[in-house]
């Protein structure tokens, strides 16, 4: 069974930065996109960011474009989000995801429902 495990949230003023990383483990990592969502109390689930397997495309929601950068490493089977001037709003669960599918070299989902193995999720607060 596929393990996806977040780890690197915590608490930090607003205008500060935090690195998440996800590893994924049991399947071959460098087939699949992988993706960042994050979920406040009483929203929905929305998109953060996703990069394609082969790392040389990758999308970033509107509103963290500029401050947000994800990355990943397909030898250690991980992929980071480096989030600089974290906003109070932003104060979430975080969560990683493997793609159910495998995708072309430039492409990554950013429909959460294309998105199968999830990891339990890491709480980011940004207080102001």
């Amino acid at each position: 069974q596929v393990q996806v495990v977040e780890s690197g949230g915590g608490l930090v003023q607003a205008g500060g930065s935090l690195r998440l990383s996800c590893s994924a483990s049991r399947l071959t990592f460098d087939n699949y996109a992988m993706g960042w969502f994050r979920q406040a109390p009483g929203k929905q689930r929305e998109g953060v960011s996703c990069i394609s397997w082969s790392g040389g495309s990758t999308y970033y929601a509107d509103s963290v474009k500029g401050r947000f950068t994800i990355s990943r490493d397909n030898a250690k089977n991980t992929v980071d989000l480096q989030m600089d001037s974290l906003k109070p709003e932003e104060t979430a669960i975080y969560y990683c995801a493997t793609a159910r599918r495998k995708t072309e070299w430039w492409d990554c989902p950013t429909d959460p429902n294309k998105y199968r193995n999830w990891g339990q999720g890491i709480q980011v607060t940004a207080s102001s």
